[in-house]
């Protein structure tokens, strides 16, 4: 049996343990949280009986075997590291850290050890995104060319999620003094992932962020200062050109995610949005000799796209608990994380200074 323990007892921490409590062989025997009061609730609702309010006496007195880290940004780094000291498995919330330095001697910390780290690129679920990483890196659609990524979504315009400006899960996301990168930290670092997985690394990116003022400045203890919106472009090593944005104004949207990659001789599609967000297909177009006659554009007909469904791929807590039992690091491990949060640092460097970045 592997016993876990969730550190960070807040919203996302309800779908950590949901997901571990589904795998066979895993037992959450372990709760943390610095409000006491939540983590008791936490840890009722989930029957957990080891309840702590640091990670200090957390790892001085539970026996666990891996942490799952779901606390706010600024507290992955110290946890991480204390963990890896007294021999836990850790799989980290995105990003994986405040900045690269961090993420970096993060993975330093582990790289040679035999402990199993991975940060929960949530998206790698999705296994149409595995069946085009896989189509795309194989090159039989030839050279990528031009890629294309959004991730919109709406919780500032509409109140699917609830009322951001009564809600601790959503206000601290909008403050970087409570650790939050913005729009940027938050679904950002999972399109660059959803990106650049398939496509190939950066090399070059330009970008923009946003803080939209007419929320005001502060609510409550608040301040409202971390980005809301950013568009990049990019130029990827392997040559091709791209751009990816992403906002939280997207009304009408919930959580939706868009890639496009055109290469030399086809291109791959993939979109999804809430409720589904499986992922379980892609489109494909090799349609490349097509003819149209005058009857076909009055017929307004188009080029023709294949939808392939795809089988379902583990989770990321399933690779996790897999990586464990077999002793082998599955991704995505934190040296992706800290190629994610290079390319997060560049977007701030290049918004901040004007300028092309070099990653």
């Amino acid at each position: 049996m592997i016993k876990v323990a969730i550190v960070g007892t807040g919203n996302m921490a309800h779908q950590h343990a949901k997901a571990f409590q589904d795998i066979d062989g895993v037992s959450i025997i372990s709760a943390c949280d610095v409000d006491i009061d939540r983590v008791n609730k936490f840890a009722d609702y989930f029957n957990i009986e080891e309840r702590y309010s640091s990670i200090d006496e957390l790892l001085e007195k539970s026996n666990v075997d891996a942490i799952s880290n779901v606390t706010p940004d600024s507290f992955h780094k110290v946890i991480a590291l204390k963990c890896f000291a007294k021999n836990k498995h850790v799989f980290s919330e995105k990003p994986l850290a405040e900045n690269y330095p961090d993420a970096q001697e993060m993975y330093e910390a582990v790289k040679n050890s035999q402990l199993i780290n991975m940060v929960n690129f949530s998206y790698r679920k999705s296994s149409g995104l595995q069946s085009i990483a896989n189509l795309v890196q194989s090159g039989k659609l030839g050279a990528v060319r031009h890629v294309q990524a959004s991730y919109y979504q709406s919780w500032l315009t509409s109140k699917h999620w609830g009322d951001y400006r009564e809600i601790d899960t959503w206000l601290w996301r909008l403050s970087t003094k409570h650790g939050s990168m913005g729009t940027l930290g938050d679904i950002g670092v999972h399109i660059f992932d959803f990106v650049t997985f398939p496509a190939g690394n950066i090399k070059k990116i330009n970008a923009k962020l946003k803080t939209f003022k007419d929320k005001g400045d502060k609510i409550g203890e608040y301040i409202l200062d971390a980005n809301d919106s950013f568009i990049t472009m990019l130029e990827f090593e392997n040559g091709a050109l791209g751009t990816v944005v992403s906002t939280r104004f997207a009304t009408g949207e919930i959580n939706k995610l868009n890639l496009q990659i055109y290469c030399e001789k086809g291109a791959v599609r993939i979109a999804f949005d809430e409720p589904d967000l499986e992922g379980n297909y892609y489109e494909i177009t090799t349609d490349t000799e097509t003819v149209f006659t005058d009857e076909d554009k009055r017929l307004n007909k188009k080029l023709k796209w294949e939808k392939i469904s795809t089988n379902p791929t583990p989770s990321n807590f399933e690779r996790f608990i897999e990586s464990i039992k077999s002793g082998k690091n599955d991704q995505p491990d934190f040296k992706r994380g800290a190629e994610i949060q290079k390319i997060l640092d560049a977007c701030i460097k290049s918004s901040d200074e004007n300028v092309w970045i070099d990653i």
